[in-house]
């Protein structure tokens, strides 16, 4: 059955080469090609630098999907995770303590890993294409910080979900679940005011009318938010993105610093606009509740399987603890789900439509979202000809150029 699997892990990262080749090859026929609604905006050498982007970008992320691919194959089909597992269980007879300090020396190696590309997107891709304004101390500072963040929290979730398991051998998988659902709708209200100003400065926009203009669009969007804020995002990238965070009464509107220089007033009132689309059309409510449901039928599969006593065997392993039959189950699951992978893309791409059809009637010009996702497109060098089969799978916003050719039509009352 290791076999089998390894077999199954390789024929999912063969799939993953076949799209992203296709995606490149379907690019490099089509590049340079302007569409009608870019003409003017964007010119046949900005196209080509987004290729060049596109390509480098592609690329980084191939080599890192074999380093990952040949270090999981590794780790989980070769003596490495029973020798780990033994290891750990040697430190402490604690159930907790040992699941604890599998996971976090683990994700801890695995950061350590992903540190070259990391070094080599950051300082070498994203500065050759004029993207990159982290400095080294910065980019070391993120690291630390988002280290120690996300280590406290698996710390938080690890220690209860086992702890949980422990004292409640037949009813766990609904408990832990219940704990990681109600820990997620938590974390919407914290991470505003907790952890994202570990890593960002969030001030006032310093520009009255605009907040006026912005508060008055989303009164008439039918939502109230905290405020509006601007965030330095500049100090690290010249991308440039605008969101929503938080929930209740946490809500509150985020802009880059970029966005903003980039972009006209009634531009950023149409990208804001979608963004409410979002929230009054319920999608934001809506995949919360599926996510949660998705999330209780796993956790009790994931429960059924480990109580099966099969998954040690199906590696090939007369024995494992507790945590490392996660792990392996966490490994069957991306390939069961890999699958599902379009399915996801599509109802993400239904919400995007219909969050579009709602910012051009709330503004009342869907040529301003127009023009600005096609500023957006310009300036992140985004790929306007991605194939259609790569997008279908992958792509959890529909194609940019579509999206501006069907404003257009709104534009035109049709």
């Amino acid at each position: 059955m290791k076999t089998v699997l390894i077999a199954l892990y390789l024929a999912r990262f063969a799939a993953v080469c076949l799209l992203r080749y296709l995606n490149l090859s379907h690019l490099k026929r089509h590049g340079t090609t302007v569409p009608a609604a870019f003409a003017g905006t964007v010119d046949t050498e900005a196209l080509t630098k987004a290729s060049r982007y596109t390509f480098e970008v592609s690329r980084v992320a191939l080599w890192e999907s074999v380093y990952d691919g040949i270090l999981l194959i590794a780790f989980l089909f070769t003596p490495l995770l029973p020798r780990y597992d033994a290891w750990i269980g040697s430190l402490t007879g604690s159930f907790v303590l040992q699941g604890l300090l599998f996971l976090l020396l683990l994700t801890w190696a695995e950061s350590v890993m992903e540190i070259p590309f990391n070094l080599y997107s950051t300082f070498r891709v994203e500065k050759r294409y004029g993207f990159n304004t982290t400095s080294p101390g910065l980019w070391l500072s993120d690291l630390l910080k988002s280290t120690l963040v996300s280590s406290a929290l698996l710390a938080l979730l690890a220690s209860a979900a086992l702890l949980l398991v422990r004292h409640s051998p037949q009813l766990w998988w609904l408990w832990v679940w219940a704990f990681f659902a109600l820990f997620s709708i938590t974390m919407m209200y914290l991470s505003p005011v907790l952890i994202e100003p570990l890593f960002s400065k969030f001030e006032p926009l310093g520009d009255p009318e605009l907040e006026g203009e912005i508060q008055q669009m989303l009164a008439k969007a039918g939502l109230k938010v905290k405020g509006v804020q601007k965030m330095d995002a500049s100090k690290r990238s010249l991308h440039s993105n605008a969101y929503f965070t938080g929930i209740g009464r946490v809500k509150r509107i985020v802009l880059f610093d970029t966005l903003i220089n980039q972009m006209e007033r009634q531009e950023l009132l149409a990208i804001l606009a979608h963004e409410a689309g979002h929230w009054k059309l319920g999608h934001i409510r809506k995949r919360l509740v599926l996510t949660e449901l998705a999330a209780l039928l796993v956790s009790y599969l994931v429960y059924r399987l480990l109580g099966s006593g099969l998954v040690p065997g199906l590696f090939g392993l007369d024995e494992a603890s507790f945590v490392a039959q996660v792990v392996l189950v966490s490994f069957l699951g991306s390939l069961a789900l890999f699958p599902l992978t379009p399915l996801s893309s599509w109802l993400s791409r239904r919400d995007e439509w219909e969050a579009d059809r709602f910012a051009a009637e709330v503004c009342g010009t869907p040529r301003a979202l127009a023009s600005a996702l096609v500023k957006l497109s310009r300036d992140n060098l985004s790929n306007l000809h991605p194939h259609p089969v790569y997008a279908a799978f992958y792509y959890s916003h529909p194609p940019v150029v579509d999206r501006v050719a069907r404003l257009l039509e709104y534009g035109d009352g049709r």
